[in-house]
């Protein structure tokens, strides 16, 4: 089933007339307190299924985890009860200064017991399982000892998480790095991924950049059905965060991963 990211800009008018939606998905943190927002989305949660992506957390990051933000997130999850919870494959804070980004570190054996840890952590805090999305990254370390996607294998079979395989993000880095987009699908475990994200780039002198501000490409299009073609049928979501247009437009390429979708079963 096809859904779309919730924005502020699309409130009124999905409270109003709840148009035909698959699914939504809304970013965590902006619902931690309480006031029209909350409210908002609990009246959403009624309608639709609904999940709930974090971008604060900060898994890899070397500072402890923000306890508060933790609990904030369970007892969202106490009150909307989503779908899903998922979280990035990133770090964003050191000394106790938080960082607003989604920053990638080294792949090594280190980085992956401390990761571990964290995951487990928070599952144990919110009392399920979390996704783990792939990140979009503009330089790679030579100090890795493993893929990314080898990284998120040994994840999954070290702590039960699944994966929420963000297909832009891949492609990304398959421009920008030389990543190998349908290794790393074939390399993810099948029954741990749980979720597709498709979102548009915008190329900015010379590097493709995860802007969240356009439609999907045709490149992300075509490595959606490899997606489809070796991993199978998951929830997708379009994602679309900056230069938001009306809300007819992301139902449209709602549609068209719908219908791709569709296609895949036939086929199957």
């Amino acid at each position: 089933m096809a859904g779309i990211g919730l924005r502020a800009r699309h409130y009124r008018e999905v409270l109003e007339h709840w148009p035909a939606l698959g699914w939504v998905e809304v970013h965590s943190e902006n619902f931690f307190g309480g006031g029209i927002a909350r409210r908002t989305l609990l009246e959403v949660a009624r309608h639709y299924p609904l999940s709930l992506h974090g971008v604060g957390m900060g898994l890899a990051s070397p500072d402890p985890l923000d306890l508060a933000n933790l609990r904030d997130l369970r007892l969202l999850c106490d009150a909307v009860q989503p779908a899903s919870v998922s979280e990035h494959l990133c770090w964003n804070s050191v000394g106790g200064t938080v960082i607003n980004d989604l920053l990638p570190f080294p792949y090594t054996r280190d980085a992956l017991e401390h990761v571990v840890v964290r995951v487990q952590q928070v599952q144990e805090a919110l009392a399920r399982p979390i996704l783990i999305e792939n990140l979009s990254y503009y330089l790679a370390f030579a100090s890795s000892e493993m893929r990314e996607d080898e990284f998120l294998a040994e994840l999954v079979a070290r702590t039960g998480c699944g994966i929420l395989l963000d297909i832009n993000n891949l492609h990304v880095n398959a421009v920008n790095l030389g990543v190998d987009a349908e290794a790393f699908i074939l390399g993810v475990p099948r029954q741990a991924v749980g979720e597709y994200h498709l979102a548009g780039a915008s190329l900015i002198e010379g590097c493709l950049v995860d802007t969240h501000g356009s439609r999907v490409s045709d490149a992300v299009w075509n490595l959606y059905e490899t997606a489809l073609r070796h991993l199978g049928k998951r929830p997708v979501l379009i994602e679309w965060d900056t230069d938001i247009p009306d809300l007819s437009v992301l139902q449209e390429e709602a549609r068209k991963a719908q219908l791709r979708m569709d296609a895949h079963a036939r086929v199957d």
